[in-house]
Parts: C-alpha cells; sequence; structure tokens
C-alpha cells in the first residue's frame, strides 16, 4: 500500500457470486458460543448512551436504555451528569428540554436540573471513555456495580479516527450481538462495502478474556479503489459488543 494514502488497487475483482462461500466456517455452534461467553461477562451494570461527540456545548443524550428513560449532559463544570430522562414534577420528557449554560432547563415547567438531586430528580452514575457515554443502571443490571464500564484495549485517539452510528429500532439485544460474532457474513450481505473478506481466526474457548475475530477485509471507495485492513472484533462485555 502508499506509505502516504491507504489505498489499494484491486486488479482482479471477483463477481460476488463467484466468490469463495463462507457457510461452512461459520458455524452455528461456535457463534453461539461465543455470544454465550460474551453475555456470562460482567457488565458491572452499566450500558451504553451514545457518542461522546453528542455532548459538545450544550448538547445533551436522552435514551431509552434497558426500557429506561435516560438524559445526560454536561453540568455547569463542564463534568458529565446524567440521570432519569422524564420530569419529576409532571412527567414531561426531558430528551425534549434545553441545556442553557449546564443547566438542563424542562420545556413544560421550567425545573432546572443542574445535575444534583433536585425536587425528587435523582443522578446516576455516568461514564465518558471518549468515545461512547455510559450510564449505570443498577436496578436493571442486578450485578455487583463497578466503577467504571470494561472496555477493550483502544488505539490513542489522537493517532485513531473514531465513529459511532446510532440506529433506533425495536431487536433483541443478543442478536445484534450474535450478527458482530458473524464476519462471514460482511462481503456477502454488504458487497457495497466489504470485499475479499478473510477471517483468520476465530474465538476460542477461554473464558478470561474477550473473544476476538481477526478478519482482512477491504473496504470499497470508488470503482477498483480499495482500503485493505485488518479488523479485530471483540466482545469485552453485554453491553459492548
Amino acid at each position: 500500500m502508499n506509505r502516504r494514502l491507504p489505498l489499494s488497487l484491486r486488479r482482479h475483482a471477483v463477481p460476488w457470486q463467484d466468490q469463495r462461500p463462507t457457510w461452512p466456517e461459520a458455524r452455528p455452534g461456535l457463534i453461539a458460543g461465543a455470544l454465550k461467553r460474551a453475555q456470562s461477562r460482567a457488565s458491572g451494570n452499566w450500558y451504553v448512551v451514545g457518542a461522546s461527540s453528542a455532548l459538545r456545548g450544550d448538547g445533551k443524550l436522552g435514551r431509552t436504555v434497558a426500557g429506561q428513560e435516560v438524559v445526560v449532559w454536561r453540568g455547569p463544570d463542564g463534568r458529565l451528569v446524567g440521570g432519569p430522562g422524564t420530569c419529576p414534577h409532571l412527567g414531561a420528557p426531558l430528551r425534549d428540554s434545553p441545556v442553557r449554560c449546564g443547566v438542563l432547563v424542562c420545556h413544560w415547567h421550567g425545573l432546572a436540573l443542574d445535575g444534583r438531586s433536585h425536587a425528587g430528580w435523582s443522578p446516576l452514575p455516568v461514564h465518558d471513555d471518549g468515545v461512547l457515554v455510559w450510564t449505570r443502571l443498577d436496578a436493571v443490571g442486578g450485578e455487583e456495580p463497578l466503577d467504571a464500564p470494561v472496555l477493550p484495549w483502544r488505539a490513542d485517539p489522537r493517532r485513531a479516527v473514531t465513529a459511532v452510528h446510532t440506529c433506533v429500532g425495536v431487536c433483541e439485544p443478543e442478536d445484534i450481538m450474535a450478527n458482530r460474532l458473524d464476519p462471514w457474513h460482511g462481503a456477502w450481505f454488504h458487497p457495497y462495502s466489504f470485499v475479499d473478506l478473510t477471517v483468520v481466526n476465530v474465538p476460542g474457548c477461554s473464558d478470561d478474556g474477550p473473544d476476538a475475530l481477526t478478519v482482512d477485509v477491504s473496504f470499497k471507495v470508488a470503482g477498483p479503489l480499495v482500503v485493505p485492513v485488518r479488523a479485530v472484533f471483540t466482545a469485552p462485555n453485554p453491553a459492548l459488543s
């Protein structure tokens, strides 16, 4: 590859229908085993709320997390704060309320919240890992609480490109996890994005570390131009997969 631009010219493209079938490698038992191990790992009751980048300035995140309405923003001192997403006064949806100078102001009757307990509203533990914002829901998770979420190794964000995609829908969380633990479908189901995909290692049987799937794949750019990468997929806990 070019040392300055990570581009490669795909000279011998294989038609979609002629690529090597991957179904023999995508064994249902292997994927189910990796899913079971991921679900059995401790999460410390931490759940992802959204992207850290959404909380710049007077930004906020309002989400339904594990059936709970949650709102997160930055307080007057810039510190991350969050709590229930319904106003304790008459139940207004705080996701629709603005933040002004670090104070969340209910758009129904003006009840102001700066992140501290007030008028029946109590804060929740929150955490910003530099890419994702988390909240801890002990009543939902029911596990031994952890001070911070369990995270995989990440490259230095100053030398990496990060992206968070948010999609709202109705689904079973384990189906999302199982999809992540099945990279073999990539070039078949997403030919508009991925080509020349090879899984170079599969999850092990150890319970003391995250499963890792290493994949060599090329991202399509334009025409025959692609970006070859080696991607590693992990499932360090049930909330981050």
